[in-house]
């Protein structure tokens, strides 16, 4: 991973390109604090300037959150996620839900007539990981299953433009989800999402449309209901 080059910016920019790759990866998760600056100065054999630079460069970008005293932490998984969750951090639930519906319901419509053999055994898979991490009580594992689940359906859709939409939103709906899970995960908050992937299953993408664009407002409602 050592990185050489004669000129100070094309070896700055070539940093950069490393540290966004364990970003936009998923090596590095959305939260998690990545490597200490000795470490990474270790690990890409360059320079301390150098690795600062590229580090304040992609906190710039919104990529990375610096936080004096605690370390550096990973906020989104692209230029465009950053800034989507710079400006909308504070937007009302309500507004998130309604972008949201309607990425979803767009997506599964289209996934119901172009979803393959292999979509659909990972849809499968993904919502026996859900169950299981809803069984488990563990919420931090239920919601990231839950985002893997809702993933796999846009990317059944096979559109570049709305993957990529869904997937910047990704951190606003996360943080979405996380409060309305809450603390504790009880028996009746569960949202069964097994009508959405028989639809899709079906090529049903009226129902599929509709199953997707309520889940967003339902969690909205009290009491309480897990998972969008």
């Amino acid at each position: 991973m050592s990185l050489t080059s004669p000129r100070r910016s094309g070896l700055t920019d070539q940093v950069i390109a490393q540290l966004r790759d364990q970003i936009t990866s998923g090596r590095w998760p959305v939260g998690s604090r990545i490597p200490t600056e000795p470490a990474l100065v270790e690990q890409l054999g360059v320079a301390r300037n150098t690795v600062r630079e590229a580090v304040r460069a992609l906190a710039h970008n919104g990529l990375l959150d610096i936080r004096q005293g605690s370390g550096t932490y990973v906020l989104a998984t692209s230029e465009l996620a950053g800034v989507m969750h710079r400006r909308f951090a504070e937007a009302s639930p309500r507004h998130i839900a309604e972008v949201r519906s309607t990425l979803e319901s767009t997506a599964a419509r289209l996934a119901a007539g172009r979803r393959t053999e292999k979509d659909l055994r990972e849809i499968d898979a993904l919502l026996a990981r859900r169950e299981e991490a809803w069984d488990s009580g563990d919420t931090g594992r239920f919601v990231a299953a839950d985002m893997s689940f809702h993933l796999a359906v846009v990317a059944a859709a096979h559109n570049e433009v709305l993957g990529g939409l869904y997937a910047d939103l990704g951190d606003l709906v996360r943080q979405g989800l996380t409060g309305d899970v809450g603390e504790e995960l009880r028996p009746e908050d569960h949202m069964d999402h097994s009508r959405l992937v028989e639809a899709i299953r079906a090529g049903d993408g009226e129902t599929a449309a509709g199953e997707a664009a309520r889940y967003p407002f339902i969690c909205l409602r009290g009491p309480r209901r897990a998972g969008g």
